[in-house]
């Protein structure tokens, strides 16, 4: 059986880290039909639009994608590709595990966090009014005659919503991700102490959703005390559900801890749809230069072999990383103590030794 996937290649390094997890998840014997679809630079210069009807169709229709950084056009009236992305799919989680995987240069040689974001809301849904306009004029009189409160005239806005709905759905798919993959403990990540209407609806109805799974450990925890936890002792923390911008932080943070982006793998998963792509972005000044690291395109391939089912071929690619990591010979700059190191390898050259692992 082959699987039909939706191929976007994406923009800067993107084409190579992509091609690069290709070859690697060809080399499995699992079978794909890659259908090539374009966002971000390359599609506003072929459609007039970094986020064409046609890229969303083939997703749509074949409901797993794998793809590269792609780079929001300046102008081009999207705030953000990959957010107008996520919405127009309801893909509401972004999961993003962080593994720490030995000779990485990583601070920690034991971390193995998952974050689960949600990805639908908080202050990524873009409701925003900027200053010195009738708009934002209007809410600075709401909030004086509502509240009381005076609000600067100059003020900007950005409106945070936090519901119930999206906070039950992103707290389930937590605690059903601890149970099905044997995780210990599922820690919801707040700031209720201060937001106590938006992120206190999150924290009370994450501690409803808890009660279902007993077989579960559960705590909460400040954003703040998390990121101090999380550079002294990360190791005490397993799978961290979070709204949308805390998430988005704490990702970056934990990926710091077991050796930056180029190991940082990412999905966003909606109840029938699920994208596949790196943390990283686009970095163009390094495109064209097979120069960067493709392991976190090739983890994100990981991701979708599990999502399909194909348990096998995802441990054996994952193993096969890491055997190459640990031998330190077939790596690019990022992984190496001295990024000056005569032994560094590129983009294509770490592809070549993750197949020869494959192959073994």
């Amino acid at each position: 059986m082959a699987y039909t996937i939706t191929l976007i290649p994406g923009d800067g390094i993107g084409p190579e880290v992509t091609d690069a997890a290709v070859r690697v998840l060809e080399a499995t014997g699992v079978e794909f039909h890659w259908e090539l679809a374009f966002a971000g630079d390359r599609a506003q210069d072929m459609y007039g639009t970094p986020l064409p009807n046609y890229l969303l169709d083939s997703i749509r229709r074949n409901r797993v994608a794998l793809k590269g950084p792609i780079t929001t056009p300046v102008g081009s009236g999207f705030r953000s590709v990959n957010v107008a992305l996520r919405k127009e799919l309801d893909l509401y989680v972004c999961l993003r595990p962080c593994k720490s995987y030995p000779g990485a240069p990583s601070l920690y040689p034991d971390v193995d966090i998952v974050v689960v974001r949600e990805n639908s809301e908080d202050l990524y849904m873009g409701i925003e009014y900027r200053r010195e306009t009738p708009e934002a004029a209007r809410l600075v009189r709401f909030i004086a005659e509502e509240s009381g409160d005076r609000v600067k005239e100059d003020s900007s806005f950005s409106i945070k919503a936090i519901s119930q709905s999206a906070s039950r759905r992103i707290v389930q798919y937590a605690f059903e991700y601890a149970r099905a993959n044997g995780r210990r403990k599922v820690t919801a990540v707040h700031k209720a102490n201060i937001m106590k209407y938006t992120d206190g609806l999150f924290l009370s109805t994450a501690s409803e959703v808890a009660r279902d799974y007993p077989d579960i450990e559960f705590e909460t925890i400040i954003v703040d005390s998390l990121c101090m936890q999380l550079v002294r002792f990360p190791q005490r923390h397993d799978v961290l559900v979070l709204p949308n911008l805390y998430g988005d932080i704490v990702s970056e943070l934990c990926a710091g801890l077991i050796g930056g982006l180029g190991l940082a793998p990412g999905a966003n998963i909606g109840d029938d749809i699920a994208v596949f792509e790196p943390t990283h972005g686009s970095a163009p000044k390094y495109a064209g230069q097979n120069k960067v690291n493709p392991m976190a395109m090739m983890l994100s391939g990981v991701l979708m072999l599990r999502y399909l089912g194909e348990k096998e071929a995802a441990d054996k690619v994952e193993n096969s990383i890491a055997q190459v990591v640990v031998e330190g010979s077939s790596l690019t700059y990022d992984m190496k103590p001295d990024r000056n190191d005569p032994t560094v390898v590129g983009t294509s050259q770490v592809a070549d030794a993750v197949i020869k692992k494959l192959r073994e």
